[in-house]
């Protein structure tokens, strides 16, 4: 299994601007997260990426995405119909093929040389099926996030076959359904926003969106996917960052920076920001 294929979502109507914004990477040039997405793609082995946009965005997109415009497919989302929809409206795309997705309000830094795309894509490649990025989180978050549930795959630690899918699933659902011997108590494997998906991810999707006029995920198909086909989930150690979060930019911005070859100087500006911060506050103190 060959995946020369990436779909990137960035339809929904309340993050369609993060895609868009303006980042220094690592090695100091400006680019939009859409572009650097591209790239990590590209990097991934991908050949042909659709972009899946709010109507009427295609030509911002396309300004985003710089130099790789020409070679990018943009596809409308005609409707709001859910996360599942938007990757079903790229089905002519893939055609039939394995893909990559990301999803396009996120930034995805790796501490290592390979990055996360391009390490769950290998693992795809040699095991022949769908395998999603997933970490470690503690059960506060799970309502952020769907997570999964499964037994770990022998000698690996960080692979795991997933037998169950749920969809920000409360704390006692994940207790009673998504344990996983050996992982910290209080936490669960939730989604990274990475995955390699097998064509059949599709066939359930267009299924789905037949049988029903509402909004479908891509949680709900993936659990079909773990129940006919093996599905792996692996642990990521990489990082990610919402742009859509509160401070999403900046933090983002900051864990960029921090990963390239201007670390010392960033972290000397930092340092002296909080001195001149804390001193602030002091002085704020004595005058009272």
């Amino acid at each position: 299994m060959l995946v020369k294929k990436a779909v990137i979502t960035a339809a929904a109507r309340s993050q369609r601007e993060l895609p868009l914004q303006t980042l220094i990477d690592a090695e100091g040039n400006r680019k939009s997260l859409l572009c650097i997405l591209i790239e990590q793609s590209l990097a991934a082995g991908a050949e042909e990426i659709a972009i899946v946009v709010w109507p009427g965005d295609e030509s911002s997109y396309a300004q985003a995405a710089g130099v790789h415009a020409s070679s990018v497919r943009f596809i409308p989302q005609p409707e709001p119909r859910g996360y599942g929809h938007a990757i079903h409206c790229a089905r002519s795309f893939t055609n039939g093929d394995p893909f990559l997705h990301m999803v396009g309000d996120h930034l995805y830094i790796s501490t290592v040389s390979t990055s996360s795309a391009q390490r769950i894509v290998q693992l795809a490649q040699n095991e022949r099926c769908s395998v999603s990025g997933v970490q470690p989180t503690r059960e506060s978050l799970l309502l952020r996030f769907g997570a999964v549930g499964g037994r770990r795959v022998s000698p690996h630690g960080g692979l795991y076959r997933v037998d169950t899918v749920i969809e920000k699933p409360t704390p006692t659902e994940a207790e009673q359904r998504l344990l996983i011997p050996g992982l910290r108590t209080g936490h669960y494997l939730c989604f990274f926003g990475i995955h390699v998906l097998t064509p059949l991810v599709m066939d359930i999707l267009h299924r789905m969106l037949a049988d029903s006029n509402a909004p479908v995920t891509l949680v709900d198909a993936l659990a079909e996917v773990a129940r006919q086909e093996q599905y792996l989930a692996v642990e990521d150690q990489g990082r990610r960052y919402d742009l859509g979060a509160p401070y999403g930019l900046l933090i983002a911005q900051l864990a960029l920076a921090l990963n390239g070859p201007d670390r010392g100087e960033v972290l000397s500006q930092l340092i002296e920001l909080l001195a001149d911060r804390e001193l602030a506050g002091i002085g704020g103190g004595s005058s009272t």
